[in-house]
């Protein structure tokens, strides 16, 4: 059983770093957007699979509020960066 934790703990920290080079590297705003949400996914990840190891369920509720963040705010930058694009459009074709 340690053998798959040392597994899913090597390839969450390969991704979390691949994921931050994004972030530092993006070549736009909606890159490192992405990349950040996928941070926190493997922050989930991370945590679920330090509940299933320790048979510890007392991080569900965290998991499910960093589910509920991500969630909100990836809905409201997408929602403001459509208006942003919209006005933008707006001012170039007049």
């Amino acid at each position: 059983m340690m053998v798959v934790w040392i597994i899913c703990a090597t390839l969450l920290l390969t991704a979390a770093v691949l994921a931050a080079i994004r972030i530092l590297r993006g070549p736009n705003t909606l890159d490192r957007l992405v990349a950040l949400d996928t941070a926190v996914a493997i922050a989930m990840c991370g945590l679920a699979v330090w509940a299933a190891y320790s048979l510890d369920s007392t991080v569900v509720p965290a998991i499910v509020a960093l589910s509920l963040l991500s969630f909100v705010g990836s809905v409201s930058i997408a929602r403001f960066r459509v208006r942003d694009d919209e006005v933008g459009s707006d001012e170039s074709g007049s």
